[in-house]
C-alpha cells in the first residue's frame, strides 16, 4: 500500500471544509482542540469534559469527530472526553506518510495517547473506529484501559463481499452522486440528507480520496488475549458482516466480554449510554 489521502482537489476541499465547519457549529463546545503530531502527519483531538478517567472515540469512515455529537454530552459529564478525526481520512486530520498496514495503524493511534499524555485510555470506536480501537488493544495492550466496540468492522467476522460491491460505484465520477446516498442510506438506515453528520458523512465519500490498507481480521488467539474488559456491541441489521456469526464469535472468544446483539441498529447516543453502564468509574 502506497500514497496518501487527500481531497480530490482544491475546490473540494473547500466544499468539504464548509460542510465540516457547518457540523463544528452543531457540536457542543470543546474544551480544547490540538493537532497532535506523529510519524504519520497531525491528528486532529477534540476534548471535551474535564474530570474523570480518560475516554477515546473512534469514529467509523469519513465520519469524523461530528459522527459522536449526540454521545458527547453524556459521556463528557463522566469522562474526560477526547474525539478524533482518523489519519488518512476526511476531517481536520493531516496525513504526510503512508499508512501501510495494522502496525502502522496501531502506531500512529499510540503516538497521539502519548501526545496527550495518557498512559492509558478507555475506547469506543464505532465501525472501522472499532477496529482501530481492536488493534490499539491487540499490539499495544497496555495502553487500553477498556474496549467499547459498536459494530466493529473485521473484528469478529469478516466484510461480505456484498458490502465492497455496493461500495464500488461510489468513487465512480460518473455515477457516484446518485450511487452514494443510495449506498449511506443502505449502510446506515438514514437519508444522510437530514443530519448534519450525514451531510458530513456523504461529502467525505464525495471529495475525499482515501489511500488506508483494508482492515485485517484477528485471529482467535489475538482475540482471545485481550485481557482488558471488552463491551462489544452488534447491530442487528448491520451490513458490516454477519451480525449472529459476529455475535457468536465474540462470545465464545472475549475473556472478559459483555457482548450484546441489538435488533436493529446502534445509535450513537444509545451506545453512550450503555458505555457509561460498563465503563468503570461512571
Amino acid at each position: 500500500m502506497s500514497g496518501l489521502g487527500g481531497f480530490r482537489s482544491a475546490g473540494k476541499r473547500a466544499r468539504y471544509e464548509a460542510v465540516y465547519d457547518e457540523a463544528l457549529r452543531a457540536m457542543p463546545e470543546p474544551a480544547a482542540v490540538r493537532d497532535l503530531p506523529t510519524a504519520f502527519g497531525a491528528v486532529r483531538v477534540y476534548r471535551f469534559g474535564t474530570g474523570g478517567e480518560p475516554l477515546v472515540l473512534l469514529p467509523g469512515r469519513c465520519g469524523t469527530s461530528v459522527a459522536f455529537r449526540a454521545g458527547i454530552p453524556a459521556l463528557a459529564r463522566r469522562h474526560c472526553v477526547h474525539t478524533v478525526d482518523p489519519l488518512g481520512e476526511p476531517g481536520r486530520s493531516e496525513q504526510t506518510a503512508p499508512v501501510r498496514d495494522g502496525a502502522d495503524q496501531a502506531r500512529w493511534l499510540d503516538e497521539t495517547l502519548a501526545r496527550l499524555g495518557l498512559g492509558r485510555a478507555h475506547l469506543l470506536g464505532v465501525s472501522s473506529g472499532g477496529w482501530l480501537a481492536a488493534n490499539l488493544a491487540v499490539r499495544r495492550p497496555e495502553r487500553v484501559a477498556s474496549l467499547t466496540l459498536a459494530d466493529p468492522v473485521a473484528t469478529f467476522a469478516p466484510v461480505p463481499p456484498g458490502l465492497v460491491l455496493r461500495a464500488l460505484p461510489v468513487g465512480l465520477r460518473y455515477v457516484s452522486s446518485w450511487a452514494r446516498p443510495r449506498f449511506l442510506r443502505w449502510a446506515t438506515g438514514a437519508d444522510p440528507a437530514d443530519t448534519v453528520e450525514g451531510r458530513l458523512l456523504s461529502a467525505g465519500f464525495q471529495h475525499f480520496r482515501t489511500a488506508l490498507p483494508r482492515p485485517v481480521p484477528f485471529t482467535d488467539e489475538q482475540l482471545r488475549a485481550l485481557a482488558m474488559p471488552v463491551l462489544a456491541i452488534i447491530a442487528g441489521r448491520s451490513v458490516v458482516h454477519d451480525p449472529r456469526r459476529a455475535y457468536a464469535r465474540a462470545r465464545a472468544l472475549l475473556q472478559r466480554g459483555e457482548v450484546e446483539l441489538w435488533p436493529d441498529a446502534a445509535p450513537v447516543e444509545e451506545v453512550a449510554e450503555r458505555a457509561l453502564r460498563f465503563l468503570p468509574g461512571s
